[in-house]
């Protein structure tokens, strides 16, 4: 595992050195799309909705809009907000574990201790465990401000960062205002059914089935040879008949097949006819190149753009 981040752990004069570990990973098998004719990949662009441009990632900003009026927000903009460096776990108060609400809990980072005696480490780990508390603490992480709980995990200490109270939506459903009449009998034959299903919880007996059919299926198609060359699925898209698709490498060599004889292959058969032209009419004959296709200028970029293979998210 790799450290996502390192300070200290302090509350009162006490300082625990840490380090920070994701505790969870994603298992999920990572799919993309593609074409079902050819399984070509399938790519997604930035296309600007008032000129209907391709925007590159250095010219996207961010906006806020709420419902009538748009506010576009820089990058020099949130340079200027303050940014939370601090490197330190700041403990505000103990509760009781059962206090915390597991809604409340947002993502689960392990703490190691980081300095050469796990003293103070430890000391924490077992105040928190023989007084059944749960630190509230303040933290920076990726530059924000965050609410987290402090708490015994095993033999470690964990962190896991809390929503803030008003990211929890309330739960009013009006169908459970209506009143319902329950019988002694039905409530005994739900504690029955209850106690022949209870059981101590173990999550290494639940595995997730789908993920496992799924690995298995990929698998089966690649023993059968059911399956496609991955650089095939960023194949470069053939120029149609009738037309001419003039990328910038091929104006480029047009431009230089210019300069040198006089003309370029794109001027047709004309082009022996003439006599050499200044360098300002060589700039006509990529443009000319161009108009003849059969495609309009607006579509020439994206076509170039797909020459480039990039992998798709």
């Amino acid at each position: 595992m790799r450290a996502v981040w390192k300070g200290a752990v302090t509350f009162g004069l006490v300082n625990v050195p840490v380090k920070l570990y994701s505790a969870t990973e994603d298992h999920d098998v990572s799919l993309h799309q593609v074409h079902d004719k050819d399984g070509g990949r399938i790519r997604y662009q930035r296309v600007c909705e008032i000129d209907g441009e391709v925007v590159p990632y250095q010219h996207i900003d961010k906006a806020y809009d709420d419902g009538d009026r748009t506010v576009i927000i820089t990058d020099e903009d949130l340079k200027s907000l303050p940014a939370e460096r601090s490197r330190e776990i700041e403990v505000v108060e103990f509760v009781p574990t059962e206090q915390i609400d597991p809604i409340m809990f947002d993502r689960s980072y392990y703490l190691e201790p980081d300095s050469a005696s796990n003293k103070a480490y430890v000391l924490l780990r077992e105040a928190l465990e023989s007084t059944e508390r749960t630190a509230v603490v303040r933290m920076a992480l990726r530059q924000k401000t965050r609410l987290a709980a402090l708490r015994v995990f095993g033999d470690v200490l964990m962190v896991q960062t809390l929503r803030w109270s008003d990211e929890v939506r309330e739960a009013k459903f009006p169908a459970l205002d209506e009143p319902a009449k329950i019988t002694s009998k039905e409530l005994e034959l739900s504690k029955q059914l209850i106690e022949s299903l209870s059981s101590d919880f173990d999550p290494e007996e639940f595995v997730d089935e789908y993920q496992q059919e799924l690995r298995t299926l990929i698998q089966a198609k690649l023993e059968q040879g059911d399956a496609i060359d991955t650089a095939a699925t960023f194949g470069e898209q053939p120029e149609e008949e009738g037309g001419e698709v003039i990328d910038l490498m091929e104006a480029l060599r047009q431009s230089i097949a210019a300069k040198r004889g006089g003309g370029g292959a794109a001027e047709g058969e004309d082009a022996e006819k003439k006599p050499a032209k200044k360098p300002a009419a060589r700039k006509s004959t990529a443009k000319g190149a161009a108009k003849g296709s059969s495609k309009s200028d607006d579509e020439e970029k994206p076509a170039a753009k797909r020459r480039t293979p990039k992998k798709a998210g």
